[in-house]
């Protein structure tokens, strides 16, 4: 037993440390959020005290520590090479000390509630995710919402956002990814465009065709992906329009401007209607997926835990996807 207290008592920092952090606690909270927000102003409305408040917090913890931890210009704010080191040694126990509010907070009040702050692609949160929130937050009124959407990769290290939604191949091991359907991809035209120009009956043949290509948010051209005789081929074809928005590459095609390679998702309810028409379907990926992705923690706040249940259910009750049975005109039917 004597052991035992022992350890306990060791374990206890000294009156000068427990000084030390008492006196930090503000600035290290500061510097931690303007780390992530890159910005003094927004760390300031985050945290909902004024920007001086946050300068003055900062500027102590710099003085006791005695090293700059950002390099400041009028118009942006990163860290130094000391500041680095210190937000990588800071974050995961600060974030550890958050969920421990988090929960013992949700254990008082009872129902899920908070805010949550959703990430998601263009498309598929415009299509998917944004027409499901109203009636989550009918189901649970205490959770508030914000959805973001962006077509750039969600870093969870330094963005602060609760639930991200991706698509395609996911390889990032430090977050949790929960498969919500696969990913179809066509590649789509209208029937008029199939009816005057015909449709490509091989990978070769696009390069026959008016192809509209889509430009990602980091500004490169995406690849249009088949697989042939078992193996990924992906190819970038003579574009003659390019566009940095799926729902306008569909439009494009509903137009009969040219064809693209979209998401099932997108072009479901189309191609039911006979308003597109696919071809190549043979030769469709078959490894991509949409998913509903949040940090590796082991015990989750309520608000996320019900929210990713909710989307999972809600996500794979839509008919989103475009089965073999579904009859859609080929390429002979409709030239």
């Amino acid at each position: 037993m004597c052991s035992l207290h022992t350890t306990s008592l060791s374990a206890r920092p000294s009156d000068a440390g427990a000084s030390l952090i008492a006196a930090s606690f503000p600035g290290v909270v500061a510097f931690l959020t303007v780390a992530a927000e890159r910005s003094f102003s927004k760390a300031a409305d985050r945290l909902e005290i004024t920007r001086s408040a946050v300068s003055r917090n900062v500027q102590r913890l710099e003085e006791r520590l005695k090293v700059r931890l950002f390099r400041r210009t009028t118009r942006s704010v990163s860290l130094t090479r000391e500041g680095e080191l210190f937000y990588t040694s800071c974050h995961p126990g600060f974030e550890r000390i958050v969920q421990a509010l988090d929960g013992i907070l949700e254990l008082r009040e009872g129902p899920p509630s908070g805010h949550l702050r959703i990430r998601s692609s263009l498309g598929f949160g415009r299509k998917v995710v944004a027409p499901l929130l109203r009636d989550f937050h009918r189901k649970y009124p205490h959770i508030s919402l914000e959805l973001l959407l962006d077509d750039s990769p969600t870093d969870f290290a330094s963005d602060p956002v609760d639930v991200a939604f991706r698509e395609g191949r996911l390889e990032d091991s430090q977050i949790v990814a929960k498969k919500l359907i696969p990913m179809q991809m066509l590649v789509c035209a209208s029937p008029v465009y199939a009816h005057d120009h015909g449709l490509p009956r091989t990978v070769e043949e696009l390069a026959e065709h008016r192809c509209i290509s889509l430009r990602s948010a980091s500004g490169r051209l995406c690849e249009w992906e088949f697989k042939v005789n078992g193996q990924m081929q992906k190819v970038h074809p003579q574009s003659m329009i390019t566009l940095n928005d799926p729902e306008l590459v569909m439009q494009a095609v509903l137009n009969g401007d040219g064809i693209a390679q979209l998401a099932a998702y997108q072009v479901c309810d189309m191609l039911r209607a006979g308003r597109l028409v696919t071809c190549l379907s043979q030769y469709a990926p078959d490894d991509r997926g949409h998913y509903v992705c949040f940090l590796s923690r082991e015990h989750l706040p309520s608000r996320i835990r019900v929210f990713i249940d909710y989307m999972t259910a809600q996500t794979r009750a839509l008919d989103l996807e475009c089965p073999s049975g579904l009859s859609i005109p080929s390429s002979e039917s409709v030239s």
